[in-house]
């Protein structure tokens, strides 16, 4: 997968958790067949700047931890007749994801397990929303959550 990390934090990510960021999301992509040409970014920031995302894009004034924005199209464009052996070959957008990482180093405190599996875990959870997959309703959520808990326990990232 064709995978790019931002760090917008000033600095506080370090080495080691993009290095993880960059692994979690090829081991998923992986475990989910997705094509080599595959696209997304994932954009690391504090609180303040996701809390800026989640107001101007989801309409709620307060940090969160995580949020996709999923490459969608509108369905209204002329469609393109192409040989399927060139489309194969077109590189599919999945989106973006924001995360904070205050809100991983909150949340990995309060729930008792590291800052690198609670990372794993929203960048998973994101990818996971950007590939189709939601929580909404409860058959919806088990599948979700169970394919969530393979990855990252396949991953060595258990709780």
């Amino acid at each position: 997968m064709d995978l790019t990390v931002y760090d917008e934090t000033g600095g506080q990510v370090s080495e080691n958790q993009l290095a993880l960021v960059k692994d979690v999301l090829q081991f998923a992509a992986r475990k989910l067949a997705l094509k080599d040409n595959t696209e997304m970014s994932v954009t690391l920031m504090t609180n303040p700047a996701i809390r800026k995302l989640n107001k101007q894009y989801r309409g709620v004034d307060r940090a969160t931890d995580v949020l996709s924005f999923a490459a969608e199209e509108s369905g209204d464009e002329t469609p393109i007749i192409m040989d399927p052996a060139l489309a194969a070959e077109l590189p599919e957008n999945l989106g973006d994801l924001f995360v904070s990482i205050d809100k991983v180093a909150e949340q990995a405190k309060f729930l008792g397990h590291s800052s690198d599996r609670e990372l794993g875990f929203l960048v998973v959870h994101g990818f996971l929303h950007l590939n189709g997959y939601d929580h909404e309703k409860p058959a919806d959520e088990k599948r979700m959550f169970t394919l969530q808990r393979e990855i990252l326990d396949e991953y060595g990232l258990k709780r």
